[in-house]
């Protein structure tokens, strides 16, 4: 028989003993015997349930876990923030979950919670026994396990237990709940209920809730959003407004405002007036979630390598970084509005990175133009992606030949020109445009991008000393290696070698801060989930990899418009009329990579465009379309916060005037143009290349030595042209003047093409007696006076006799140089001659008159014999 039986059994009788036809005493004593009964099992069955519950607990207590393991030690997200601690991404393992003090919670969250979850929180013991009887009465009904959990209980199912409905999880539940109880304030409880509690998809806890629903702190939570929030714990899922009931959650709130209205904690007109504000709440895109997408993939990757993933997913690291949020998100629409307008011929994509020159701190990295693009590989970063970088890479081979003495107005001659190419064919570099451009000093050549040019530069300076100082400022990937070499041709100053656009940009950064090497630095601080620091970026100065003075050459070249006016014109991107911007662009020969990289002293940005399949853009011009645009706008912005600062020029730079052509000192009123140099590197000697030759008049062709000491010549203006070839062997030929050579013969300007004959004289022989001066007077206050006759014979052959003569009588006869005796004179006049012959039987002389102690034309007194000096000139 069935428990239920007998009990319907025993009420049967009841009302039988209490018919009126019993009497009265009859029913007292059934009566007492009735309620001894009950009373007897009444209290076997409350022994019963205090010994099942004692052995329960005893049974199930063995394998509960340690009520003070509810305070969690891990599983908090990790939060990158930008520089201005506005949140860009939270990073966690499968829960993002934020841990707040209860003093930050809002009272009115706090008392939604309550009055949604557990009225009676403040006032029972972990557990509600009318909760446990209605769990028993559906247990014993219907066969099924449900009924209330308290809110102690259901922190206990989150952090501690499974979310399975059996009547074994429900008793280790109870358990835990009564010794969480016991060990903690309510307050306590409260505070790691919603620390923990669902709240829909990977938000866990009511700081990541907020966050995630809202886009705001907990703290700044409105009452409206608190009874949202509130409402989301039971059915996270079926409420949450990203569910698949958006409008689910309108309902749920009200519920929260009426239950809170119902235990007191607001007014009727409270009540109604948040219930009509519940339409309005405005929620934060899903996409806000995940700010900077490639930036903050690049910082999880960083925090990885130092602190291992279980950390970065677990540890609630808070990590402030160097990025600015409102830069990063403008120079991303920038980025995607551009590629968009060029997409028609075939340029898909683009990458942005901006940086302090002084401090390497990345302030935007635009990795693409749509991270969630699929079509195009869009999580790519292609800011640390190998791209070859075309020109951009020239700076490099520039600064390495001012560290070798080659200066602004050192002059490469832009003509077609073959290089050697070891066991391949010869290399024959071509420009841009497809043109020669002849006669170019490094400033226009750099500033125009001439790749003739470059590439006679770096044979000059040699390969390895390129590769070393590219590796020195940054560029990782063209470290001097013995393969890098044996790789690497000529062909590397335009781009023959891939970098990495973040090196590139942070490489740079030498040039813009004076010739230190910047790190590329992404994190300003990290603090575990307790506060205390785990790293700190401090501020130092970077290794010298160049000096102020050569840096500045680079900047101030790449900031000059006239510079860059062969290649791009007058009015380019690359043109600021307020500002010095220093900029390089670089486009590969096929098309594929173009690049635009430019800074001022205070800001670096470095663009690249192309396809990440790496196949060919239709059409791209440095300067004008491709990246150059989007750098443009990118630097343009980040300048706005920045005070206009021009490149200081350093102690050790100076100014000469120089020759608009060949770049010597200006002479002879030819065009020039002031010029920076390093000290001691300023141009000496004579202009080898811009000069005025000497022509005969009567042939034009070049006036020999006796023309021109005769005076009988024209003076003309032309450029000589010589260049010796440095990749040439011993005894090789020098292809590169062979190239001016050809390329002189297609120039129509007669400078172009001096003389080279001279022309013929009939006296083959010049004499000049360079001292005494003819019809001079010598004076020294004595009877005889010391005299020296120089002389200086010329003629196109080698002299082989001078004779001395003195009123006709021959003096002294030298067969070399000098061509000189010293004599001494009594009063008088005297008749000098000299009379030169050379190896062709050809004479000449010159005769000059003096007077000792008389002028020249003196009536002469008998002639004494002069008598030759005792010490004799030696031959």
């Amino acid at each position: 028989m069935s428990w239920k039986r007998a009990w319907k059994r025993r009420l049967s009788q009841l009302q039988v003993y209490s018919s009126p036809s019993f009497g009265s005493s009859s029913r007292r004593v059934l009566r007492a015997r009735l309620i001894s009964n009950f009373a007897f099992f009444g209290f076997l069955t409350v022994v019963g349930l205090t010994f099942i519950i004692a052995f329960l607990f005893i049974w199930y207590a063995r394998e509960l876990p340690q009520p003070s393991k509810v305070v969690r030690q891990e599983g908090f997200s990790t939060k990158i923030y930008d520089r201005n601690e506005k949140l860009l991404y939270d990073v966690f393992a499968t829960q993002r979950r934020t841990p707040v003090e209860l003093s930050e919670v809002p009272l009115y969250l706090r008392q939604a919670t309550i009055a949604i979850e557990d009225k009676d929180f403040y006032k029972h013991q972990g557990f509600d026994p009318k909760g446990w009887l209605r769990a028993v009465y559906n247990i014993l009904v219907h066969r099924r396990l449900q009924g209330g959990s308290t809110l102690t209980q259901q922190l206990v199912k989150n952090v501690l237990l499974t979310s399975e409905r059996t009547l074994t999880r429900k008793i280790k539940e109870f358990i835990l709940a009564v010794q969480i109880e016991r060990k903690y304030t309510k307050d306590q409880i409260l505070q790691m209920y919603l620390n923990e509690a669902p709240y829909g998809g990977t938000a866990w806890g009511v700081e990541a809730a907020a966050e995630v629903y809202f886009g705001k702190k907990v703290s700044q939570l409105t009452l409206v959003e608190s009874t949202i929030l509130a409402g989301l714990p039971q059915r996270p899922s079926a409420y949450s407004p990203f569910g698949e009931d958006p409008e689910a959650y309108k309902w749920r709130a009200e519920q929260v405002l009426r239950r809170m209205r119902e235990n007191g904690y607001i007014s009727r007109d409270l009540e109604l007036a948040a219930a009509q504000e519940i339409d309005n709440v405005k929620f934060s895109p899903k996409s806000t979630s995940f700010k900077a997408p490639h930036f903050v993939m690049y910082i999880k990757k960083l925090l990885e390598d130092r602190y291992g993933a279980r950390m970065v997913e677990q540890g609630g690291l808070k990590v402030v970084t160097t990025l600015d949020l409102e830069l990063q998100e403008e120079a991303q629409r920038i980025v995607s509005e551009e590629i968009s307008k060029v997409e028609k011929i075939h340029i898909t994509n683009g990458t942005a990175l901006v940086l302090d020159p002084e401090t390497g701190e990345i302030l935007a990295m635009i990795g693409s133009k749509n991270y969630d693009d699929p079509n195009y590989d869009g999580k790519v970063n292609v800011t640390l992606s190998l791209r070859q970088p075309g020109s951009a890479i020239k700076p490099v081979t520039y600064v390495t030949a001012f560290k070798k003495g080659y200066t602004p107005s050192t002059l490469l001659m832009d003509v077609k020109t073959s290089f050697p190419g070891g066991d391949k064919p010869e290399y024959i570099p071509v420009n841009y445009d497809g043109k020669y451009h002849g006669p170019l000093q490094v400033r226009f050549a750099l500033g125009s991008s001439i790749n003739l040019a470059a590439v006679k530069m770096l044979a000059r300076v040699g390969l390895r000393d390129m590769l070393e100082q590219a590796y020195e400022m940054g560029f990782t990937t063209l470290e001097p290696t013995t393969e890098n070499l044996n790789r690497f041709g000529l062909s590397v100053t335009l781009g023959g070698g891939e970098v990495r656009l973040i090196d590139m940009v942070s490489a740079y950064c030498a040039f813009a801060n004076g010739g230190l090497k910047v790190e590329p630095t992404a994190i300003l601080k990290v603090t575990d989930r307790e506060g205390k620091v785990l790293e700190e970026h401090k501020a130092i100065s970077g290794r010298r990899v160049i000096t102020p003075e050569q840096a500045y050459l680079i900047s101030n070249i790449l900031s000059d418009n006239e510079a860059r006016l062969l290649t791009f014109g007058p009015s380019s991107y690359l043109y600021f009329s307020d500002r010095q911007v220093a900029v390089k662009t670089g486009t590969t020969n096929d098309k594929k990579d173009n690049w635009t990289v430019g800074w001022t002293p205070n800001i670096a940005v470095g663009v690249w465009v192309g396809n990440n399949d790496n196949s060919q853009m239709k059409e791209v011009a440095s300067g004008v379309s491709g990246a150059s645009p989007i750098w443009r706008r990118i630097i343009l912005e980040a300048m706005k916060s920045k005070p206009k600062e021009d490149f200081a020029i350093p102690e050790g730079i100076v100014t000469a005037e120089v020759d608009s052509v060949s770049g010597f000192r200006a002479h002879d009123s030819f065009p020039s143009r002031v010029e920076y140099f390093i000290k001691g590197t300023e141009p000496t000697g004579e202009d080898p290349v811009h000069a005025k030759l000497k022509l005969c008049k009567s042939s034009g062709k070049l006036a020999t030595p006796i023309d021109i000491a005769r005076g009988d010549y024209d003076e003309k203006e032309f450029f000589v042209f010589k260049e010796d070839d440095p990749t040439a062997g011993p005894g090789g030929e020098n292809k590169w003047q062979k190239g001016i050579d050809e390329w002189l013969t297609t120039q129509t300007d007669s400078r172009y093409h001096p003389p080279t004959e001279y022309c013929e004289s009939q006296n083959q022989i010049e004499v000049k007696i360079l001292e005494p001066e003819d019809h001079g007077q010598i004076n020294c206050g004595q009877a005889t006076c010391p005299l020296t006759v120089k002389v200086e014979p010329i003629s196109l052959n080698e002299i082989v006799l001078v004779e001395i003569y003195v009123n006709e009588e021959k003096k002294a006869s030298m067969t070399s140089i000098p061509y000189e005796r010293d004599f001494t004179l009594p009063d008088g006049t005297y008749t000098i001659k000299a009379r030169a012959r050379d190896s062709k039987g050809n004479e000449g002389e010159r005769e000059i008159k003096i007077g000792v102690n008389v002028p020249w034309n003196w009536s002469p007194s008998p002639t004494p014999t002069p008598t030759l000096s005792p010490t004799p000139i030696p031959s």
